[in-house]
């Protein structure tokens, strides 16, 4: 936050521990998020799916539930293609193979999307 403002809804989906290992357990750890999205989103949500591989299936399975909805959805990987760039509708690929890399360039891009999207929807004051 550059400047105090109102506040923006969002939610990590990976933060509830008693949430991931009741899904876990129940259905699997392939659909922790999943089943949160179908639970919690809602159309002209965003949801980001953040994969390095681009091959996590507990991701994919979010991806396209949120389709489903008519959640905008947002891949954050590294480069190359993958099931989870084909079901997305924007992709922030960091140009490299290298995991640590990847998720240290994945933190500057959040920020500066978060940045754009405060300029974007806030006036900021004088």
């Amino acid at each position: 936050m550059n400047f105090d403002r109102a506040p923006l809804a969002a939610l990590a989906l990976s933060v509830d521990t008693s949430v991931l290992t009741a899904i876990g357990n129940d259905y699997g750890y392939e659909r922790v998020f999943e089943r949160q999205i179908r639970g919690l989103g809602r159309a002209g949500d965003i949801f980001v799916g953040i994969s390095t591989s681009g091959s996590s299936p507990n991701i994919l399975r979010a991806l396209e539930a949120a389709t489903e909805i008519g959640i905008h959805t947002v891949r954050f990987g590294g480069e190359g293609e993958s099931r989870l760039s084909a079901a997305c509708e924007s992709i922030v690929a960091a140009p490299s193979r290298s995991t640590p890399l990847i998720q240290q360039i994945h933190i500057v891009a959040a920020h500066v999307i978060c940045g754009l999207v405060e300029q974007a929807i806030y006036e900021r004051p004088s």
